[in-house]
């Protein structure tokens, strides 16, 4: 790589597994100036794993990237050949990195990307459930309502759904895509790769299994099942005609779910309070 050729190499690390690191990515980290890493400590403790002997290593994460923009866009402009990686996985997916390609682009700064891991990918392929088309929304907004709002546009669309979430919010942000989603196939991934790795597959109306679930975790949530299910709309239909002719929450959500195929009570009376509470 010349040093007076600038170039952005966006590079895929492992999600755990260090066999996982392609050998153009090991030959790649090692020719760059420098390496751009969301933490660098991280950075430096992967690439010792790996066997790989960077260079120098320069914070480059979500709070300081338009901070750093800059200072990056120096770099490449002075000639330097900077590879750009994430904790984990594949860069930008959902991980920063999106500002600096585009103005890399911008400037006529050719970019690279050497293709290696995805958690949201190897979840998809490993859990059974229907690849084509399929949405990736990254990590979920923390409150409910705002949850709602991401996945309300995704209810009636056939899709399968992919998301990261935090162990200790998963059973209730479950609880939530139920509410939005209804009935649906779901698979839990943790720990991609990994020695524990584990695909726990149940369905969404279930919840999650018992039992603490560790490690980094990948949800894949399965298209609607057409012709099996109420569509959500439909759900929501009912509901209004059923409030109408009174009785507790609960006593509605009754009725609506004789009048449904593959909805529970308690997945009706969820909808039902999410729509009551907005």
């Amino acid at each position: 790589m010349s040093s007076t050729s600038p170039k952005l190499w966006v590079v895929a690390t492992p999600l755990g597994n260090p066999g996982d690191l392609s050998p153009r990515a090991r030959e790649v980290l090692e020719s760059a100036a420098v390496v751009l890493a969301e933490d660098t400590r991280r950075a430096g403790l992967l690439c010792q794993r790996c066997g790989v002997k960077a260079r120098r290593f320069f914070s480059f994460h979500d709070h300081n990237e338009e901070d750093k923009l800059p200072e990056v866009l120096s770099l490449l402009n002075e000639g330097q050949t900077l590879a750009l990686i994430s904790d984990a996985g594949l860069p930008l997916v959902a991980d920063p990195g999106y500002r600096l390609v585009r103005a890399c682009r911008r400037e006529g700064i050719p970019v690279s990307v050497v293709p290696g891991p995805s958690a949201p990918v190897t979840a998809l392929a490993g859990s059974g459930i229907a690849p084509q088309p399929f949405a990736f929304l990254g990590f979920l907004p923390r409150s409910r309502a705002d949850q709602e709002k991401t996945l309300a546009p995704f209810a009636d669309l056939a899709l399968t759904l992919i998301f990261f979430e935090r162990k200790d919010r998963l059973r209730d942000t479950l609880s939530v895509a139920h509410a939005v989603l209804g009935p649906r196939e779901l698979c839990i991934a943790r720990e991609l790769t990994k020695t524990h790795e584990e695909y726990i597959l149940g369905r969404l109306e279930d919840g999650v299994p018992a039992g603490d679930l560790l490690g980094e975790i990948t949800v894949v949530v399965g298209p609607p099942e057409a012709g099996a299910v109420t569509g959500r709309e439909e759900v929501l239909r009912l509901i209004t005609e059923e409030r109408e002719l009174g009785g507790s929450p609960r006593d509605v959500a009754r009725r609506v779910q004789t009048r449904t195929t593959g909805w529970t009570v308690k997945g009706i009376y969820a909808l039902l309070s999410a729509r009551r509470d907005s």
